[in-house]
């Protein structure tokens, strides 16, 4: 039988073996091996056995970090538990989650998330012309072409896409990953509500100006 030692030898050892310390360190594993999406950590039981857990405690475990978008578990052949998202990543997903759940149960309103969007993103639109690379000016610039073509559909999937590149864009250029992370609803949720309830008003030419 292995010695725990061996049993942790990818992981440092957690402070208990309940499923939320499994789960911390599972989390901090990745942050420190900069693992990304699709790394593959092992099978459910070769997990279990480095932590010398039962196999419910590093399911309840997974469970934790599946919700929070970090890893996915496949079954079958060549399956296991894998790196679903990096952790900016998951943090924008459950922060665009619980936003969304805000507007359709109306604990906030669609003013107020234009409001807050307007308090985060013009001081990152400062950072973004601060640290700016040539990369970050192509990509801008591309994406305002591809808008350009599209300027008489302003309310189409295509247009809103390349309005969020350009938006993506700024929020990578600003360099704080935080930042990043906080922003990212702002993409996934406000923009289609915006699309979907005042899509008629939109103008192609202002939006691009």
């Amino acid at each position: 039988m292995a010695s725990p030692t061996t049993r942790r030898s990818r992981f440092a050892q957690p402070r208990g073996t309940n499923s939320e310390q499994i789960a911390g360190e599972i989390r901090r594993y990745i942050a420190r091996e900069g693992l990304g999406p699709g790394d593959r950590l092992g099978t459910e039981h070769e997990l279990a056995h480095e932590f010398g857990v039962s196999r419910p405690t590093l399911r309840e475990a997974l469970r934790l970090l599946a919700g929070s978008h970090l890893v996915r578990t496949s079954r079958g052949p060549g399956g296991g538990v894998f790196v679903a998202s990096t952790q900016n990543e998951g943090i924008g997903r459950n922060l665009s989650e619980s936003i969304a759940a805000m507007l359709e149960t109306d604990s906030i309103s669609l003013q107020e998330l234009v409001e807050a969007r307007i308090q985060m993103e013009v001081p990152l639109a400062g950072l973004a012309a601060t640290n700016a690379t040539a990369e970050t000016i192509r990509e801008l610039e591309s994406s305002i072409a591809d808008a350009s073509e599209l300027r008489d559909r302003p309310a189409s999937d295509e247009f809103r896409l390349a309005d969020a590149r350009f938006h993506r864009a700024i929020a990578r250029a600003a360099g704080n990953e935080l930042l990043r992370a906080f922003t990212s609803w702002t993409l996934d949720v406000l923009q289609p509500q915006l699309v979907a309830r005042v899509g008629h008003t939109i103008e192609g030419d202002a939006i691009l100006r």
